[in-house]
């Protein structure tokens, strides 16, 4: 008997339950978002309905043999018209998921289908520290743009935030 493997697959709205349930982890536990209150299944359905299986702005989740395990997304980079070939990426596991690979899949895959979608650069923000977060963009070919110190304040103290960057189409 084969053993499942963890697939990328674009997100159902079936799933949205479990990715705001993700989500909400580090809402409340981490400063990795700088979203402060849980958000709800219902205030997430906007944020679900921006993404869509063809285009820019994509969803995918990591489906381990009917579970989700975390998902991805490229969602736009900032309102104006000329930063619409610029995306920003991010990525979220279930806390007892994270360490097993589902990460750089969902990545990679996604990386491969913006490949043909007239995106020309991807940006992704880490909250620091965190090491396994900087290792998986360097190790996907992203690099180091700089970083904003102290740009959001959480659990009472500040962060920093370093920007990453990095081509499409590019190894």
């Amino acid at each position: 008997m084969l053993e499942p493997e963890i697939r990328p697959r674009p997100a159902r709205l079936d799933d949205l339950p479990r990715l705001t349930e993700i989500y909400n982890h580090y809402v409340l536990t981490t400063a990795i978002t700088f979203d402060v209150e849980p958000v709800t299944v219902e205030g997430r359905r906007g944020w679900f309905d921006e993404h869509a299986p063809k285009g820019r702005h994509r969803l995918l989740v990591a489906d381990y043999d009917g579970v989700v395990l975390g998902y991805a997304s490229s969602s736009q980079f900032r309102a104006k018209p000329a930063y619409e070939t610029s995306v920003e990426l991010s990525v979220y596991l279930a806390p007892e998921h994270t360490g097993y690979g589902a990460g750089s899949l969902l990545y990679r895959q996604l990386l491969d289908e913006l490949d043909g979608a007239d995106v020309h650069r991807v940006y992704a923000g880490v909250c620091l520290p965190n090491e396994a977060s900087v290792r998986l963009h360097r190790s996907l070919g992203f690099q180091s743009v700089g970083v904003y110190r102290e740009v959001g304040r959480k659990f009472g103290r500040y962060w920093d935030v370093q920007w990453f960057e990095r081509g499409v189409g590019t190894p």
